[in-house]
């Protein structure tokens, strides 16, 4: 069975998404990313064009002008609900973790 489109995020889509809550172009998405993690999570720019074209087609973001030529995006009312319903996805993870692994991990 194929696994629904965009039911849950990579963890480049929650980043990318994360990014555009404030007004980005591309390669400010890139740099951005590396530094919110740390370096721990990067995007090639390949992927990024491609979510990016993605996410203005689900409606998640929109492309706001052009600067020298560079587009220029921010994520939309549907894109925030996106990522807020993955943020409590993770959160649910984190607790079954505490729940039933994070007893055994404590000293």
């Amino acid at each position: 069975m194929p696994r629904e489109r965009f039911k849950t995020l990579t963890e480049q889509m929650f980043y990318l998404l994360l990014c555009l809550q404030e007004e980005c172009r591309g390669m400010e998405i890139l740099e951005k990313v590396r530094q919110m993690t740390g370096g721990r999570v990067s995007i090639g720019s390949g992927t990024l064009y491609d979510l990016l074209e993605q996410f203005t087609a689900e409606g998640w973001i929109e492309a706001t002008g052009a600067l020298r030529g560079r587009r220029r995006y921010r994520i939309t009312g549907k894109g925030a609900a996106m990522l807020a319903k993955e943020y409590e996805r993770l959160r649910e993870q984190i607790r079954d973790y505490e729940r039933y692994a994070g007893k055994e991990a404590q000293p």
